[in-house]
């Protein structure tokens, strides 16, 4: 583990939300509130915007910050590396630089994830072994939290692809939930063998040879069981991971709207509601996301953080508590070790299987 002591450098992209910048400077002086006072950050976005800002809020006066000249922003509808190439002097582009520099010791995004993604790949190139980086995001379950991934960064993997993600997913959780030993689950359309596509089939017996010694895998799960804490890890690939992840924002936004309209139907019912307050703000907090506002892109050779598009100020500062923990367990030494150790135990598979 890193000395909890060491200073910390956090690169931020603050123009790729879709909030604005003021919303994620706003996240950052948020997450003062546990984060260590030497934690610097590096801003990037056009020099006179920010310089405003942060003149404007005599807060950050006593925040160690350098604000770094970005005149280009990623936008979200820009194809992956045409984005990245196109714009390099972007605030991605030139926090990626940032990091891959070693002037920073993690980065934090909300923007374009394609962009992200393909930027942090050439840049920063994967951990030795890895093929494609994934996005691991942290969900509430029925007894305690899980992670799933990969949540779109890689929308048609491999089976070893898949191997890895579960590998990678692993360590996060390990770091994140504080867990020993997590158990692993593929995500599929039934639990019988021979349930699924040939992607599924190809990595559940890949995840069977490395069961027991680089990971706990618990075999094949479906989607009833994902929030049951049957597994702490839920691996699928990034098109599918995609999917479940809006369709739940979605459906737990649909939810919440459909619970208050019938809570204020009626003078008895909006009485009740005032009586079981204490039980909502449990509920709302058992399931806020906020706290874990951000998903790491995995397998890469630094932290990268990247945080929804639409993330407010909580979320950006949830974010950061993932980026300190990120660095202080110095999480790539060990998914370097566990990825060469199940690269050797599947050997004579190909990397490019």
């Amino acid at each position: 583990m890193v000395n909890p002591e060491a200073h910390i450098t956090l690169a931020v992209d603050v123009m790729g939300g879709d909030k604005g910048p003021q919303e994620i400077l706003s996240g950052l002086l948020k997450s003062t509130s546990f984060a260590p006072r030497d934690l610097k950050y590096l801003l990037f976005g056009p020099e006179n915007e920010l310089n405003s800002m942060l003149g404007d809020n005599s807060d950050w006066r006593s925040i160690p910050h350098e604000v770094r000249h970005a005149p280009e922003v990623v936008g979200m509808d820009e194809k992956p590396i045409a984005g990245i190439k196109n714009k390099k002097n972007s605030s991605m582009a030139l926090a990626l630089q940032a990091l891959k520099d070693k002037e920073a010791d993690a980065m934090l995004c909300c923007g374009n994830t394609g962009c992200l993604m393909a930027g942090g790949t050439i840049r920063l190139r994967t951990l030795e072994g890895v093929e494609r980086p994934a996005l691991c995001t942290i969900w509430p379950g029925r007894e305690r939290y899980f992670t799933l991934l990969d949540a779109g960064a890689n929308p048609h993997p491999k089976p070893f692809h898949i191997v890895q993600n579960a590998i990678l997913g692993s360590n996060y959780a390990r770091v994140a939930l504080g867990l020993v030993r997590p158990k692993i689950g593929l995500l599929t359309i039934g639990t019988e063998e021979g349930k699924g596509n040939e992607l599924i089939h190809e990595a559940h017996s890949m995840l069977k040879d490395i069961d027991g010694t680089i990971i706990n895998y618990a075999g094949l799960i479906e989607g009833f069981q994902i929030f049951e804490n049957v597994v702490d890890v839920v691996v699928c690939d990034g098109f599918v991971g995609n999917i479940v992840l809006k369709a739940c924002e979605s459906l737990s936004k649909l939810i919440g709207s459909f619970l208050d309209e019938e809570l204020k139907r009626n003078a008895i019912r909006k009485t009740g509601a005032l009586l079981s307050m204490g039980a909502f703000r449990s509920l709302k907090q058992r399931i806020n996301p906020e706290q874990f506002g951000g998903a790491p892109l995995l397998g890469l050779n630094r932290n990268v953080i990247k945080a929804h598009g639409s993330s407010n100020r909580n979320h950006v500062s949830g974010a950061v508590k993932i980026a300190l923990d990120l660095v202080r367990h110095d999480i790539l030494g060990q998914m370097q070790d566990d990825i060469r150790g199940a690269n050797e135990l599947l050997r004579p598979v190909p990397l490019n299987h």
